[in-house]
Formats: C-alpha cells, structure tokens, sequence
C-alpha cells in the first residue's frame, strides 16, 4: 500500500459523548423511515435543488410579466401540493391499510377522516400531484389545481381559505407554464418532507422577500436572525407566541430547534409546542397557515391588528414570545391602548406636548386623537406582559429604541428594575432584506436566577453571502448562543460543543485524505514528482489522530490554537477541556504544516508548466502535458479546498477557547459584558451594548520609530502620486485645448 493513501478512518478517536440518533416519536404521530434517497442529499445538494427550483419559478416574470407579489402566493401552493403528496404518499399504505380491515365493521370510518387523523390531512385524487402533472393535453390545468386546493381545504378547516386558487389563471393565460411549473417541481425528491421541504419553503420566501423589496420584510425574516433568537431562549415545551408573525418563520425555526434537541437526548416533539399568530395582512397569514403545515406545527394564525386585537388573550399566557414587529410606527392611536394592560403595565409613551386642537392649516382638517410617538415600547410592553411566569421572550427592534428618551427612558428603567431583561444582542448590518441599519435584539426571562443583563456585540460576526448581505453560519450561531449559555453557567455545553467541532475537523481530514491520495496519483501521471526537488507532504504519519498525540502536552508555540487555563473548581471537566485542546491544537499544528507543503507543491507545479511551455514554444509545438496539467491544477485546487474545510472547525474551536480560556463564562472587550443593575443605573438606563463591552484596540506591533517611518514613507509616496496627478491633468488640459482649436 502506498503510504501516501493512508486511511484515517480506523485511528479517528472514538466520540465521547452519548447521542440518541433515533429520537422517539410522538404519541399520536406514527415514525416514518426515511428512504434511502433523503440520505443522499447533503447540504451543497440542497443547495443546488434549491437554485434550480427558484430559476424555475422565476420564468414567470421573464414569460408573463407579473410581479412577484402576483405570482408568490400560487407558486408557493404548488410547492405545498408538492409536500402534500409527498407526506401522503408515505402514510398512505397505513391509512389504506386501516381503511381496508374496518370499513366493513362496526367501527368503520370514511377514509377521509383516517386519512385526517394519521396524516394531518386527505387528498382525493384530484388533488395528487401525479393527477395534476399527467393532466391530459389541452387541459385546463388552472382549473384542475383550484379543484385540488378546494378539496383539500374541505376536509382541513386549519387551512380553509388559505391555499391559492384564481391566481392560477392568470399565469395560465401563458401557454405551457403552468406545465413547466408542476414538471420542474416534480424534481423534489419523491420522499421530502418535515425539514427538507420546510427548508425548501423557507428559502422561496426569502427570494420573494429579496424581489418584493420592503414590502417583502412584513412576511420573512432572515432564518439566521430567528435562528439566533431560538438558540437562545430555547423554545421547547408549551404555547409560543408571535403577534406579528408573517409566514411564521419564528414558529418553523421553534421545530426545528426541538429536532435538534432530540439528536442531543432531548425527548420533547413538535407535538409539544402550540403556536399562536397574528398577522394585520390576510394574505400573508394565508403563507403562515401553509408553513406551518408544511412543518407539521399544530396551531392558530389569525388576521388581527395587534394594537386593538388581542385574539389570543396574551396577557401573562405564554411561554415563550417571539417576533419582528414593525419599527417606529407613530401613529397608533393612543385611546386604543392606553387602557390596555398589555401595553400600559409598564407606562404607554407619550408625547412631549398634546397636539393642538386647531384644524391643519393645509388641509382644513382636524388633527384628530392624539397618538403614540412611536409604538417601540407598546412592542417591548407587550413582550413583557405576555410571559408567564417562567416565560422567556425575544424580539428584533430598532437600535434606537436602547437609548431612547423621555416616557420611553422611564418605561425602560422599570423593565430593568422589574428584573425582565435577560440580554441585550448587537446585530450586524445588512442582516436584512429590505433595510440596512443594523437592529438589537431584546431578550426577556421572568423567572431570572440573578439580576444581571448580558450585552453581547454581534456586529463583527457575520459572513458577507453577497454585495449588500449578510448572515451567520451554523458555526457563529452556535458561538453566539455559547456566550448565552455559559451566562446562564451551563458550562457542559462548552465542551459538548468542542467534542463536536473536533469531530467534524477529524471527519473531515479523513474526507481530505482521500483528496490528497488523488492529487499525488494525478501529480505522478503527469510526471512532476520525479522532477520535485522539495520533501513530499507530510501527510503519511499514522499517528496523527493516535492517543499518543492527544496525551502531549500543548506545543509551547502554537500560533493557530490558543491555550486553556485552569480553573478551580471540577477538576475533571478542566482534564477533559485540557485533553481536547491537546488533541485539536497538535492537530491544527499538522493541518498548517500541510498547508505549507500544498503551497511548495502548487509552486513547483507553476515552475514545471512554465519550463514546459517555454520549451513546447522553441519547437513551435503545444505543451503535450496541457491536458494532464490541467488535471494536476484541480486536484491541488481539490485539496486546498479540503485542508480549508477541515481547518473551519478548529478556527472555531479556537475563537471560542481564546475568549472563554476555561471554559466558563468571563467578560471579553468588544464581545460581551455581564452588567450590574448598578453598572446600568451608571449609564442612565441604556440598553445599548457598545456601551458596556468596550471596543478592541487591535495592536499592530509596530514601535513608534517603526510607525514614524511608516508614516514618512507614506507621505512620500503621497507626494509622488500627487506630482504625477498635476502631471496627467496638464497633458489633459492641453488636448483638450488642442482638440478645441482643431
């Protein structure tokens, strides 16, 4: 065998950690093996089905000229239709098969309402997507859908006058859309369901939001702001409300929260949440209902104005409030809710001075009521007020709203002296689709064991997706939500978390190795080795995952990997942070070191072709290795791709055992501060965390001759470009002259 093709597999360490893979099911909800086709799709696939779904759907407005607002609500219906089928055609042998042994008994039922009660659901076979897609020529497919969804909503009251219908026959009036639609959707795996299609679901209301522009934000918010918000309050068990819930995005990511749970030993099921929603547009509480069906949540989404409605009776009625109201809305009457106990227990804002009773000079009218200056705070009093007990809440809101003044100040500080601000999160700008003024996230909890507030600046966490975009990945989130969790002295999950980023690295170094055995094939069938002159990558040492690594002491001088510290206190947890930091810091070390041989080999490559080229050129012939150079290039390019991803998880790793050394929470400059009533008091109540966590002065090593000099030169090279600058403008000047003249 040859040494450079080790497999690491065998020598990967062991995970340390029980899981439970196969979470249990719910009580009234039957376990679906999934097929084998769902494991064959991972997240670059998804990805890729995702893209080629939305070009699909969007020939719409290069074929028919609608706007996106015209033709979301029906392109979302199909890809329901689509999860409807999908879901059905799972359970349907069970409904059959139930059907079947009782229809002619005493206790049997009409299909329809098994159908129902094991899958949440009946289609008739009008309302298939096979019968839809298999529509006979010339068919009328705008009517046949309408048919479908209107048999649907007959036997699921949740969803009646919900599912799109007349919009069908306008994209109709293109000749073959329609058509193309229901084929193209038809690439979605026969068997994706739950995550995969509410993934899929998520992802078209985000383009749409993308397309809509600032209407778009009343029904999306980006899933790595809610996801953020999730992880922290942890919503799990019991009611969970979003009084402006627009396509239910808060409720979706509460599921998918509790799966996650559940790989983690966690025996909770989304059977055990109940979602309550409002939303002011009909049609966007229409997108809410499919969601959550989509997603399997049970629940009720209403059209309610939540200033004067109050549909669900929020006060003091849930466990756990989420939401991303609208910001600076001024004028909410202020008679609607200065009697309201959902808005008034803390104090209402109020104007300066009461408006003037005379008629508007420019439109002869009267002025009217007076109104709330800016309904923020009618927002935050009614997260508040809608906790029980042990509730815990999070909601999006404007920066300005942290340091805001006069009645809105007063109502802050008794927040605060309540003991309801459980943390204050910094967002990054650009977060958003429709604005670009960063915003903070406000977290409460009425059931606080201590009564300080943890401010936590996010705004250099991000990853830029494209020009004017941002988001987080898995990765920062779950950094974020470590800040969180160590607040709250759950320490263990620290080193849950490093347990599994050093799973992932070592998983993939052995996907890496398979790159790097392929890269030294294609080097050799191109003949460059022979002629390499350098070491070869020191790739082939067994022992590189092997317990005697782990059980070295840290290198003295690791500049990849930050060291740990020991903290009195559980001896045995600090062994545990100690061996993993071990393990993971002599790892990074030989990860750098192959880095460093990838980049010897990629020069030596770019000197061969050159030599080859110029020799191919004296004898006026083509490089004859052109192809297999070629070759060569992607493979290095293949494995510097995968030494990249194996590295991400240590960088990780890392970022989070330099700010948090001993694996307990400590307050880190420019991160996270964990204030004092006092240190608030101190600040004149504000809630903004720049204030409290402080900024980072990086160093750049430099003494002040060194910067002298720097500065000097600089400045020269200043002069220089200014001189060649008045140069070019007098060349510029005389043509023109010249070209005037001529």
């Amino acid at each position: 065998m040859d040494s450079r093709q080790v497999d690491f597999a065998p020598l990967l360490p062991s995970p340390q950690r029980k899981r439970e893979d196969s979470p249990h099911p719910s009580a009234n909800q039957p376990v679906v093996t999934p097929s084998p086709e769902s494991t064959l799709l991972n997240a670059e696939q998804i990805k890729q089905l995702e893209a080629d779904l939305w070009s699909s759907a969007d020939t719409l407005r290069a074929n028919s000229g609608l706007k996106s607002s015209e033709y979301a609500t029906p392109i979302l219906g199909l890809i329901f239709l689509k999860f409807a089928d999908n879901k059905y055609r799972h359970l349907e042998p069970e409904i059959l098969a139930e059907y079947t042994a009782t229809r002619n008994s005493r206790i049997a039922r009409p299909l329809h309402e098994i159908a129902t009660e094991k899958c949440g659901f009946f289609l008739s076979e009008k309302a298939r997507y096979d019968t839809l897609l298999n529509l006979p020529e010339g068919a009328d497919i705008a009517k046949a859908i309408k048919e479908a969804m209107e048999s649907i909503e007959t036997y699921v009251p949740f969803l009646e006058g919900a599912l799109p219908k007349d919009g069908y026959f306008e994209i109709g009036r293109n000749a073959g859309v329609l058509k193309r639609l229901l084929q193209n959707f038809s690439n979605i795996p026969s068997d994706a369901e739950g995550d995969l299609f509410g993934q899929i679901y998520e992802y078209f209301l985000g383009r749409f939001a993308k397309a809509e522009g600032a209407g778009g934000g009343e029904f999306f918010t980006p899933r790595s702001v809610v996801r953020l918000m999730v992880e922290i309050i942890e919503p799990h068990r019991g009611r969970v409300f979003d009084p402006a819930c627009g396509s239910g995005g808060m409720f979706v990511q509460s599921a998918r929260f509790i799966e996650e749970r559940r790989k983690h030993g966690g025996d909770e099921t989304v059977d055990d949440l109940f979602v309550c929603g409002q939303e002011k547009t009909m049609e966007t509480v229409k997108l809410a209902k499919m969601n959550l069906v989509v997603n399997g949540l049970r629940g009720e989404i209403v059209s309610a104005n939540t200033y004067k409605d109050d549909p669900h009776a929020s006060f003091g009625n849930f466990d756990f409030v989420m939401a991303n109201p609208p910001f600076n809305v001024d004028d909410v009457d202020l008679q609607l809710v200065l009697n309201d106990a959902r808005f008034n227990a803390y104090g209402i804002p109020r104007n300066k001075t009461k408006p003037s009773a005379r008629a508007n000079p420019l439109t002869g009218k009267d002025r009217g009521n007076e109104t709330v200056p800016n309904a923020n705070y009618l927002w935050i009093s009614l997260f508040a007020t809608s906790l029980k007990p042990k509730g815990r809440a999070a909601l999006v809101m404007a920066n300005s709203a942290s340091d805001a003044q006069h009645t809105e100040a007063e109502i802050r500080r008794r927040l605060i002296e309540a003991n309801l601000i459980y943390g204050m999160v910094a967002l990054p700008s650009n977060l958003f689709y429709t604005v670009t003024l960063p915003a903070t996230l406000w977290f409460f909890e009425r059931d606080k064991p201590n009564d300080t507030v943890l401010f936590l600046d996010a705004r250099r966490v991000f990853t830029q997706i494209d020009r004017a975009h941002r988001e987080f990945t898995e990765d920062q989130l779950q950094n974020l939500a470590m800040v969180s969790y160590l607040h709250r002295g759950e320490n263990e999950r620290f080193l849950e978390r490093l347990e599994d980023l050093k799973e992932v690295g070592f998983r993939r170094t052995t996907e890496a190795s398979a790159e790097m055995s392929l890269m030294y094939r294609t080097l050799e069938e191109a003949g460059i080795t022979e002629c390499d002159p350098t070491p070869k990558l020191p790739l082939t040492t067994p022992s590189l995952f092997g317990e005697e690594t782990e059980k070295k002491a840290i290198p003295t001088s690791n500049p990849f990997f930050p060291k740990p510290i020991m903290v009195e206190g559980d001896l045995e947890r600090t062994a545990h942070l100690f061996h993993l930091c071990n393990a993971m810091s002599s790892h990074v070390m030989r990860l750098a070191r192959f880095k460093e041989g990838l980049e010897t080999q990629e020069k030596v490559t770019k000197d061969y072709e050159k030599a080859l080229n110029e020799a191919a050129q004296k004898n006026n012939k083509r490089n004859p290795q052109d192809k297999k150079l070629r070759d060569v290039k992607v493979a290095l390019e293949r494995f510097a791709e995968s030494l990249k991803a194996a590295m991400e998880p240590f960088t990780h790793a890392a970022w989070l055992i330099e700010r948090f050394p001993g694996g307990e929470y400590r307050d880190v400059v420019g991160l996270c501060k964990r204030a004092t009533p006092a240190e608030i008091a101190e600040q004149d109540y504000s809630l903004n965390p720049g204030r409290y966590v402080g900024v980072v002065i990086e160093e750049d090593g430099k003494t002040a001759e060194t910067f002298r000099e720097d500065l000097l030169n600089l400045n020269t090279e200043l002069e220089t470009l200014n001189a060649e600058a008045a140069e070019l403008a007098s060349v510029i000047a005389h043509n023109v002259r010249q070209l005037v003249s001529a």
